[in-house]
């Protein structure tokens, strides 16, 4: 699954840390995300497209991959 975390935080002009304080998660948890090596649960993925403000397909993209 890919995602835009990364942008929408620069959007939000807010760091990995400030993001997961919001978030209620470690900071180490937002990398992995945002480098595509963890998948969130859904409550987190809501979580993160109230805080950001956009709809939860703005933030998170199904890959061919994730549909075999």
């Amino acid at each position: 699954m890919k995602n835009s975390i990364k942008v929408e935080r620069a959007k939000k002009n807010i760091t990995q840390a400030d993001l997961a304080k919001l978030a209620k998660v470690s900071r180490q948890t937002i990398n992995a995300m945002e480098l595509g090596k963890y998948v969130p649960s859904t409550v987190l993925a809501l979580r993160l497209a109230q805080l950001f403000d956009v709809e939860i397909s703005k933030i998170f993209t199904l890959e061919d991959s994730d549909w075999v």
